[in-house]
């Protein structure tokens, strides 16, 4: 199963532009293929703002906006559809349920890697999900790691975790209540404030896809390879729809400068899931990202009805 990297909650300066957001998570997902990944990070983590508020500084009427919008990426059928999409790159398969109980040291310097999106001991986001998920439901079988999971937090180390941590995950994933919480702080984190702000920036559906799956492999950070620094690079060269500019013509230009930060963040990587599935669904025209859908990831092809 190829695994892509991990959240980092990293101290950022409070900065306030039409791009730029404080204090977000930063994160990056740097795999080359199916069978291996390597994120590099290194700040310390911190408990951040959620990204979302970047959006509600940049227009304060955003919620009145997005009420009078369609359900676009946020519609059950396309939101599943999305999932499958991400999976296919994250985990080179359409079943992308399959990978909660997925639990793993895959040797990227971040501890264990776990869970649909990749949540990480030694980045803060696995501690923030244990931690809330046990405010939820004490006494689960993945609260008597906490303390461990605090001792490690910011590194590789796997101390107090073993031998029994891996299992306990596994264990726990079976339970739909865990399984929730991993969708809840998926969409707290990436799924709703990528589709919020692709909304308020004029995007369709396929420019919501867009920004989620780059708020998944770059990380909802400030920084120049993370999604809000590619989205401030965009807008630098091309207007949003949403400030008359072409839907087409801008998306394309924000895929261009996030394959340049894939590559800078890794040359050579595999940079098929934008290549041969997201932009080739936009040279098509499909901005609404209607099925059916045939796409190729890693040299792999998908199809979904």
């Amino acid at each position: 199963m190829k695994r892509a990297g991990c959240l980092l909650f990293a101290a950022l300066p409070v900065v306030i532009t039409a791009g730029v957001y404080a204090l977000t998570p930063t994160h990056s997902h740097d795999g080359t293929s199916k069978a291996s990944a390597s994120p590099s990070r290194s700040a310390a983590p911190h408990a951040a703002t959620d990204a979302k508020r970047g959006a509600e500084r940049e227009k304060p009427d955003g919620d009145q906006v997005i009420a009078g919008l369609p359900a676009g990426l946020a519609a059950p059928a396309k939101k599943e559809l999305a999932q499958e999409l991400v999976a296919s790159a994250e985990n080179s398969t359409l079943d992308w349920r399959s990978a909660y109980g997925y639990v793993e040291d895959i040797g990227d310097g971040q501890g264990y890697t776990a869970g649909t999106v990749g949540f990480c001991t030694g980045t803060h986001d696995l501690l923030t999900l244990v931690e809330r998920y046990t405010s939820a439901h004490p006494g689960n079988g993945l609260a008597r790691y906490l303390p461990a999971l605090h001792k490690v937090d910011g590194t590789d180390s796997h101390k107090g975790l073993d031998p029994g941590f891996t299992a306990a995950w596994k264990a726990e994933a079976e339970l739909p209540a865990f399984r929730k919480a991993q969708d809840e702080e998926r969409d707290r984190v990436y799924f709703d404030p990528a589709v919020r702000l692709a909304k308020l920036d004029g995007l369709g559906t396929l420019g919501q896809f867009i920004y989620y799956d780059a708020m998944v492999f770059h990380g909802p950070g400030t920084g120049s390879t993370s999604f809000y620094g590619l989205r401030e690079r965009a807008m630098r060269e091309a207007d949003t729809p949403s400030r008359g500019g072409s839907e087409k013509k801008y998306l394309d230009i924000f895929l261009d400068i996030r394959v340049k930060a894939m590559r800078t963040k890794r040359p050579g990587i595999d940079t098929s899931r934008v290549d041969t599935a997201q932009r080739r669904f936009l040279y098509d025209g499909n901005l609404d990202l209607k099925t059916p859908l045939t796409w190729q990831v890693y040299g792999e092809t998908y199809k979904v009805p």
